[in-house]
């Protein structure tokens, strides 16, 4: 396995970082490592590093455990060779993983939550190896790459005595710590922002989940199929072709001019899977998820625009993930709002949680629209609004996961998509699936009786054809002969 064999930090921001933790007279703290770890160039790349703010209770996520408690000092006094204390880290490992699993919903291509930081003491820092895995590991899980994840993350220290910068590369893929776990890793600061280039794209979708009949062993609620369809267009986009600036992408080269550059993915013709699901026994109809969304990727100019493209298929995928995410998250605190029509069915089950056939009403069910706000060197971070938020939510999200200072000014804010994903459950489908579903159902002396009856409709039809064709026949035979006699 091939790791990244040094890393370069954003010196503007890393430098900010320094200052503020050391002016905070702070003995520990630990956060979020945000930048991007390159496969093609072998190299790390940080722009910000984020402070995991407090826990629910006021806490800090990261304390500094500088005494033993009294018995074990007892045993350690008698032992001259071991000092009394040996000062840790303890690190609130679950809300470190919270913290970096919200944040990777604002990040876009090309931005991810590549570690963690820590601030402590040398010693602090090399008696807590075991911790600071398990806190990275945790991490990791908590935002996952798109693709092949190699579990690969680094660990930065900034150590206040001496003052200086290390940075240590793992893999977390491993459940066992070992003495190489941490292995060092080259780091240095330089201008990483100002080399990166801007790629969007604005993604017109339409998928056909199937939907299945109440009969059907375990069917799925909705959620499930909107998760599963969510996958299986991700698998297409793998293989859409790409338009960069008006041109198809048909070469590996890295993109060499400036600016704003237009990504258009092209779908490739394949077999209709919809219409394959719509054969099976179990499928009784389609519910079409369909949508438009904005997309955005930041590339290294070395990096090839293969990985621009692969960027933003990866971010469309997470953008739509993480949607779904939140209307489940809200269906679980039992938040769903009041207005969002829909979002409530029957029994006051939200919409995401039923089995399809148990609705029988128009319904549907919108995603939250996504928004932009100005972050670092002319990027973006995003955020989700749901159609009962306002702006102002969004702006606190935004100061307390992102340690951003508050956005005065809302025209900033880029509101790219006018209109938010949504998934149509209509009243006429359901009469359709139901007929559908129902004729299968009935039982063999139904299906006799009603075969009796339909069939007796087509030939009174016929007989009443004929009799008419008859009269109309002999009509013509009298008014033939009638003109005759006159003429004579």
């Amino acid at each position: 396995m091939t790791m990244v064999k040094g890393a370069v930090g954003e010196e503007t921001q890393l430098k900010l970082a320094e200052d503020r933790l050391s002016q905070s007279t702070l003995p520990a703290q630990v956060g979020l490592v945000i930048g991007k770890l390159s496969s093609t160039l072998d190299r790390g790349f940080v722009f910000d590093l984020i402070p995991t703010p407090q826990n629910d209770a006021g806490e800090a996520a990261c304390l500094l455990n500088e005494t033993t408690s009294k018995d074990e000092k007892k045993k350690t006094s008698k032992s001259k060779s071991q000092p009394s204390d040996s000062p840790s880290l303890v690190i609130d490992q679950d809300w470190v993983a919270e913290h970096a699993r919200q944040v990777s919903r604002m990040l876009l291509g090309g931005m991810k939550v590549i570690g963690i930081y820590v601030w402590a003491s040398d010693s602090a820092f090399k008696n807590s190896t075991i911790s600071l895995y398990q806190t990275v590991s945790g991490v990791a899980r908590a935002g996952p790459f798109m693709g092949t994840d190699s579990g690969e993350r680094l660990i930065i220290h900034i150590c206040y005595s001496p003052r200086r910068w290390t940075c240590r590369n793992c893999t977390v893929a491993s459940n066992t710590v070992t003495s190489t776990s941490l292995r060092p890793c080259d780091f240095k600061m330089g201008k990483v922002l100002n080399s990166l280039q801007t790629f969007k794209c604005t993604y017109n979708f339409s998928v056909g989940l199937p939907v299945y009949n109440e009969g059907a062993p375990n069917a799925p609620i909705l959620s499930d199929i909107l998760r599963q369809g969510i996958l299986n267009h991700a698998n297409e986009l793998t293989s859409a072709k790409a338009i960069l600036d008006g041109n198809l992408v048909v070469n590996d080269e890295p993109c060499t001019t400036d600016g704003l550059h237009e990504v258009e993915l092209l779908l490739p013709f394949s077999n209709d899977t919809s219409a394959k699901a719509c054969s099976q026994k179990d499928v009784v109809g389609l519910l079409v998820f369909n949508g438009s969304l904005c997309s955005f990727a930041y590339l290294n100019s070395k990096e090839p625009i293969s990985e621009a493209i692969s960027e933003i298929k990866g971010d469309i995928t997470r953008s739509l993930q993480s949607r779904l995410d939140i209307i489940c998250d809200e269906a679980d605190e039992d938040q769903v709002p009041a207005d969002n029509i829909g979002k409530e069915a029957s029994n006051g089950k939200p919409v995401s949680r039923l089995v399809l056939h148990s609705l029988r009403k128009t319904c549907n069910l919108s995603f939250p629209r996504r928004v932009f706000v100005p972050w670092l060197a002319g990027t973006f971070i995003g955020d989700y609004l749901q159609s009962s938020e306002t702006l102002e939510v969004l702006k606190d999200h935004f100061v307390e996961l992102m340690s951003m200072e508050r956005v005065s000014d809302s025209s900033t804010i880029l509101e790219a998509e006018v209109e938010a994903p949504t998934v149509i459950i209509s009243k006429s489908f359901w009469d359709v699936a139901d007929n559908y579903h129902s004729g299968f159902n009935s039982s063999s002396e139904n299906k006799g009786i009603d075969a009796k009856e339909k069939s007796k409709q087509p030939v009174k039809t016929a007989n009443y054809n004929v009799i008419a064709a008859i009269l109309f026949l002999i009509l013509s035979i009298l008014v033939g002969l009638l003109l005759t006699v006159k003429r004579i």
